[in-house]
């Protein structure tokens, strides 16, 4: 596999500054040494360290469909904190 082939990164941001509301979620996706599909989560306040979640996947379906199912949940947003992603 090479990089081509990945979904392409996704950066998402929320704000509000009424509500103090400065929201940063990125999505992306990377091969390692062992050919493995590596997606890598970043989320946080704007301008904070934030936190990193990785999870490996021997295939690209798999790393596509745990994608699709983080970005359901992100469009849920504007329901859980009012705010929506853009």
């Amino acid at each position: 596999m090479n990089g081509a082939d990945l979904p392409l990164p996704v950066e998402l941001v929320a704000l509000d500054p009424a509500r103090n509301i400065r929201r940063r979620y990125a999505i992306v996706a990377s091969v390692d040494l062992f050919g493995m599909i590596v997606v890598e989560t970043r989320w946080g306040r704007i301008g904070a360290a934030g936190q990193v979640q990785r999870h490996a996947f021997a295939d690209q379906a798999a790393a596509e469909r745990h994608i699709a199912a983080t970005l359901r949940r992100r469009g849920t947003a504007e329901t859980r904190i009012g705010v929506a992603y853009l």
